[in-house]
């Protein structure tokens, strides 16, 4: 397998995780690209976290969020120090971070993004994150997630 930035980040810095592979077409029958990866792997979705691009009073920020729930824009808006967020629009996210939907991963993007990881990570031992492509998330505990990415934590989700 090929390796993404995603990975050649983490080997960069050490950091233990674990890949996993999933065909990204298993019960894509609507879902999330979130939904079918924790389906796939067989995880609770609570522990699978989806990369969400988003403009933050018109500036691109990351918001990463359980795949259980989804994102509450105004919260963002308010942990990124901000007053308005909405969703970036997929062009942008995609060369910001140099991923294409589906497989943008928070870690090894193209342009570093402000990142807001929302706290319930912190509860858990481990999480998976896209790992930089479809079919295919990296497992790493939540303390190495935030400290790669710089992110802050805030309560971001709504279940």
């Amino acid at each position: 397998m090929a390796a993404t930035p995603a990975i050649r980040a983490l080997e960069r810095a050490g950091v233990a995780c674990s890949v996993h592979e999933y065909d990204p077409a298993d019960g894509a029958d609507g879902h999330g690209y979130g939904e079918v990866a924790a389906a796939a792997l067989g995880v609770d979705p609570a522990r699978v976290f989806k990369t969400l691009v988003t403009r933050v009073d018109g500036a691109l920020t990351v918001a990463v969020v359980p795949v259980s729930g989804s994102l509450d824009l105004k919260a963002l808006a308010a942990a990124a120090g901000g007053r308005k967020a909405a969703m970036a629009d997929p062009p942008d996210a995609e060369r910001a971070t140099g991923y294409v939907l589906g497989g943008i991963s928070p870690l090894g993007q193209r342009k570093a993004l402000p990142t807001v990881v929302d706290d319930s990570a912190l509860t858990l031992d481990t999480v998976l994150v896209s790992a930089g492509r479809r079919g295919l998330q990296v497992e790493l505990s939540p303390t190495d997630l935030v400290r790669l990415t710089r992110a802050r934590t805030a309560p971001i989700a709504r279940c």
